[in-house]
């Protein structure tokens, strides 16, 4: 069974708040029971929401229109990125976020941080490809690679200090939840990477309670909500139901945070069947709508080659429009590099592509003007309100 540990919190004389702040007081810190070895009793219904999920992100990643969203793969790793940020109370468009991961030196706030996110996630991505065991120094390496450059997180490091959620800033007291001691944290960690070990339960529901027990034990000082997001894609990545493409479910926990979190707190109190349902149904209905999102990129893609006046195959023109979805951002640098052609021609291609409205400029300069595929943007905008809609 879960228990809790009663802990104290010595007063502190110069604490804000008057009197009550100020006092020593007691608290109770929560520890989970560990997984590894976890059956949980789940009802018909849930089981079938897992494997209705596990069948929708299969044929996701094995049917032929696929090759439309693996091209737009890397701009819905952002979209996801964007969504799961937002949980931590970042916000930044996917425009502004493309942006700043082309030249990462101009970003800044917001951007800056979700960028990392988006880096945090490709590197869970790597980890999840691996046939090693994942580890703690995995997870571990995900995080470093988040919260790099912001040392009062301890990049790459589990806590050493009892950490709370909710409340006030500078004390537990008041506090919505109080994660484990941190003398508790490894071991539960420990215990968290066998249960990623195993292989005998459906893949979504593996994802749903690794990445619960995650946010349960909260093994860092900040980050620990996209680290544990980053989770999913290891899980589903590992266990080969997603070799291609992980559909951006953290879109759709975004849009209800409160059942989101709500699925969390029922989730330490044991309802784990009912949590499994909900995350199911998310991975799901992101499966499906990206589905839908793979068609419509490649109809984009033969709308701008008719207004592109139908270029000839292997021209830079046509080269850039089979690139876009990969690169919905790019200057002439970056397209002579993807597309393998020279500077003349590249200007030339990005020019007569920006008359014909295929792509827009959005920054002055010569050389080094950066152009936009806008409505690629606009295609994904619409895909996370169709994610999001009830």
């Amino acid at each position: 069974m879960p228990r809790t540990v009663e802990r104290v919190r010595d007063g502190d004389p110069g604490a804000m708040g008057g009197r009550r702040s100020r006092a020593t007081f007691r608290y109770s810190a929560f520890v989970p029971d560990p997984i590894a070895d976890i059956a949980p009793a789940v009802p018909f219904a849930t089981a079938r929401s897992a494997a209705d999920a596990e069948s929708a992100i299969e044929a996701l990643n094995h049917r032929g229109s696929v090759a439309g969203l693996e091209a737009i793969g890397p701009l819905l790793l952002r979209s996801e990125a964007v969504a799961s940020s937002h949980l931590e109370g970042y916000d930044v468009s996917s425009l502004n976020l493309a942006r700043a991961l082309v030249d990462p030196r101009a970003a800044r706030g917001s951007a800056r941080t979700v960028a990392a996110n988006v880096s945090a996630m490709e590197e869970a991505i790597a980890i999840g490809d691996r046939d090693d065991p994942i580890t703690v120094d995995d997870l571990l390496a995900i995080h470093r690679v988040l919260m790099a450059g912001d040392d009062k997180a301890r990049p790459g490091e589990l806590r050493t200090e009892q950490n709370w959620l909710g409340g006030r800033l500078d004390s537990p007291l008041d506090a919505r939840y109080i994660p484990p001691p941190e003398g508790e944290v490894r071991p539960l960690m420990l215990d968290l990477v066998s249960f990623l070990a195993r292989d005998d339960l459906p893949a979504v529901a593996q994802a749903a309670v690794a990445h619960a027990q995650f946010e349960t034990i909260h093994p860092f000082r900040d980050g620990n909500g996209r680290v544990g997001r980053c989770l999913v894609h290891v899980v589903l990545r590992r266990r080969g139901v997603a070799p291609r493409f992980v559909p951006p479910v953290s879109i759709v926990l975004a849009a209800r945070p409160s059942a989101y979190i709500d699925g969390l707190v029922g989730f330490r109190e044991g309802r784990i069947a009912e949590w499994i349902a909900s995350f199911s149904a998310a991975a799901g209905l992101a499966a499906s709508a990206s589905v839908r999102l793979a068609g419509q990129v490649e109809q984009l893609q033969a709308a701008w080659f008719e207004r592109a006046g139908r270029p000839r195959a292997g021209s830079a023109a046509a080269r850039i429009i089979g690139v876009l979805p990969a690169l919905p951002i790019l200057s002439a640098p970056i397209a002579r590099v993807s597309i393998g052609t020279s500077q003349q021609k590249t200007l030339a291609a990005l020019k007569d592509l920006a008359e014909a409205g295929v792509l827009r400029q959005i920054s002055e300069g010569t050389y080094d003007r950066q152009y936009a595929a806008v409505e690629l943007f606009e295609l994904v905008t619409a895909y996370e309100a169709s994610v999001v809609a009830p």
